[in-house]
């Protein structure tokens, strides 16, 4: 069975997802998933908000719950938001670009998000959202896969995450099916680019909030 052709609704979709073994049972990266799935997501067909982020960590892996770490405690003040908003999934939708933990690197790094997840899933998952209206891009990786399917120039869709972010004006003002901000990953290991960077907290996010809490 091919992932969606069972899939008509977005219980449907989320279920199959749910049970997806694509990146043990069928990889195409030449290598399987090396522990048992446990896809992660969290989405609504009412949620007009998307955090479309990377892949889960080992603790969002180990709980079930998606951002269940630092960067996640991050994430929400930058959003403005409590837990019980952020977990709202009536009006947050969370949707990282690999659904699963994608393992670490001989150095303990995550490593990138499995390219299964989105080929197989994530365009039927967006278009069973009608009532989105945000996108937040939380790095590259996601940032990647939705720019270059928005009505974004070219370019901005081949640049590193600092530049993007750097762009992130010209990308909101795209005329698209939704409205994204750009954002690098909340970890704080990114503190210092923050530190470097102050508009990152003098312009962006005060419109960031804004727009999270005209739509929730």
């Amino acid at each position: 069975m091919k992932p969606d052709e069972t899939a008509t609704t977005l219980d449907d979709l989320e279920k199959s997802i749910r049970r997806c073994r694509i990146c043990v049972d069928t990889p195409d990266q030449g290598r399987a998933l090396s522990h048992e799935p446990r896809p992660v997501l969290q989405v609504s067909a009412t949620a007009r908000i998307c955090i479309a982020s990377q892949a889960p960590g080992i603790r969002a892996h180990e709980s079930g719950v998606p951002f269940s770490d630092p960067s996640g405690v991050r994430l929400r003040q930058w959003m403005a938001i409590d837990e019980m908003t952020f977990y709202d999934r009536q009006r947050i939708a969370i949707l990282p670009m690999g659904f699963c933990f994608p393992g670490q690197d001989a150095q303990g790094s995550d490593l990138p998000p499995r390219r299964e997840c989105a080929r197989a899933w994530r365009l039927s998952l967006l278009s069973r959202l009608p009532e989105l209206r945000l996108l937040l891009l939380v790095g590259g990786y996601a940032q990647r896969w939705h720019l270059q399917r928005m009505d974004v120039a070219r370019e901005l869709s081949e640049l590193n995450v600092n530049d993007t972010v750097a762009h992130w004006r010209e990308i909101h003002e795209a005329q698209s099916p939704w409205r994204a901000i750009v954002l690098p990953h909340p970890s704080w290991r990114n503190s210092g680019w923050i530190k470097r960077n102050a508009w990152f907290e003098a312009e962006l996010l005060p419109m960031l909030r804004q727009q999270v809490n005209s739509l929730l």
